[in-house]
């Protein structure tokens, strides 16, 4: 299995940002936090770097049910959307929860997690389409 489920699309970096928001919002997912890792290390250390953007998603019921079965899984959330050029356009990768969750106790959970996921990728291709 794929530590990620990812995809390309032919937007650029920032009309990427907008409409994957929106898509995993029309999933349940919110983004609790942003990180401009370009920006931030060109901050702190001068480094210039292309551009990275993580954003962290949560969708609040399934956050809440995984916490239920164990609460260690905060150390799991949010859930890591990364944002990077890539040669056709923006490169968007989301870390699959089937593979950071392989207790059995998630495994319905996980699927349903990264099915939503899925769908928000596949929601992004129809925005960036139009």
């Amino acid at each position: 299995m794929q530590p990620s489920i990812e995809t390309t699309v032919t937007s650029d970096l920032a009309t990427t940002e907008r409409e994957i928001r929106e898509a995993l919002a029309a999933q349940g997912f919110g983004v609790l936090t942003e990180i401009d890792v370009a920006a931030t290390l060109r901050s702190k250390l001068g480094v210039e770097r292309p551009p990275l953007k993580i954003l962290g998603a949560c969708n609040p019921t399934l956050a809440h049910r995984a916490l239920e079965v164990d609460p260690t899984v905060a150390l799991l959330l949010p859930c890591n959307v990364v944002l990077e050029p890539a040669d056709a356009g923006t490169r968007v990768r989301i870390m699959d929860p089937r593979a950071l969750m392989d207790d059995p106790r998630f495994a319905g959970l996980a699927d349903e997690a990264a099915t939503r996921l899925h769908a928000a990728l596949d929601e992004l291709h129809a925005l960036t389409r139009d």
